[in-house]
């Protein structure tokens, strides 16, 4: 297969790949939508749980009120009727503060139960908000996710015909190209093959040594950019259809050993990172 077919190929693949890559990214973070719904559900269950718990202990305190009212109550009436058959000046006294206690406190377990009722009311209405927002938050959830299935499922019949598409263009490409193209493309935003004009890689935009140049050029192989890793392929630059190789800006190969030593470390962290392996 001549080079310029291949090159043609491999542009097209791009354009394949590229495509099948950010569907592939967005069916994985389309699941993520629901994250903050789902948070939101589970706080409002938990609220729910909460409520309840507080609902149960405040009528268990309102019915000992209730029933410790209707104690001080029934002391208070014995008490009065007793003051009916009291003899002496001693026995008054000791009735009366009988019944002075016991009116202080019923008044205070009244209180205490108005008080109780009171929450016990607040707390039923904040529960039945509760259950109606769950119920609501539930709903939509439950509509949120089928419409990501059918988003998802979509874009995965998107992403079949993609790889179709892909399987039909490949054969007569080498595999171990591939294999490094779809990396490339998937670790430089699309990216898998530039043109070099003028000695530039049109990819990273380095200056490339002019033996380097030439050697794409002759588009005899497949040559990898030392910088970038991406595939390169010779583009006329000059207006007159000559691409003009200047060996005093270009370089030579020779000259890759003079990298900054900075600048080469921070270029080889970030191929490693990628998982790039350069083409020698």
């Amino acid at each position: 297969m001549a080079m310029e077919d291949v090159f043609e190929k491999l542009r097209t693949l791009q354009d394949i790949l590229s495509e099948k890559i950010k569907l592939e990214h967005e069916v994985g973070e389309i699941p993520k939508i629901l994250v903050t719904q789902e948070e939101l559900l589970a706080r409002l269950k938990k609220t729910f749980i909460d409520k309840n718990l507080e609902f149960e202990k405040c009528r268990v305190a309102e019915v000992e009120y209730r029933n410790l009212l209707e104690e001080a109550a029934a002391m208070r009436e014995k008490s009065e009727k007793n003051m009916d058959i009291i003899n002496t000046q001693r026995e008054y006294e000791a009735l009366d503060k009988e019944i002075r206690e016991a009116a202080e406190k019923e008044q205070q377990y009244r209180k205490e139960l108005q008080r109780e009722e009171k929450l016990l009311a607040d707390l039923d209405e904040q529960i039945k908000q509760n259950t109606a927002m769950i119920e609501q938050q539930e709903k939509d959830l439950e509509e949120r996710r089928k419409g990501i299935e059918e988003n998802i499922s979509s874009k995965k019949e998107q992403i079949n015909k993609l790889e179709k598409d892909e399987q039909d263009l490949i054969p007569g490409l080498d595999p171990e190209v591939l294999f490094k193209f779809e990396r490339i493309i998937r670790n430089k935003m699309g990216r898998g093959i530039v043109a070099i004009k003028g000695g530039v890689c049109m990819g990273c935009h380095m200056v490339l040594p002019i033996q380097f140049a030439n050697l794409i050029h002759h588009g005899e192989d497949i040559v990898f950019c030392p910088y970038c890793s991406r595939i390169l392929f010779y583009e006329e630059s000059g207006e007159d259809g000559q691409d003009y190789f200047n060996s005093d800006d270009a370089g030579s190969l020779s000259d890759l050993d003079d990298i900054d030593e900075d600048e080469y470390d921070d270029e080889e962290e970030d191929e490693e990172s990628a998982g790039i392996e350069f083409e020698e």
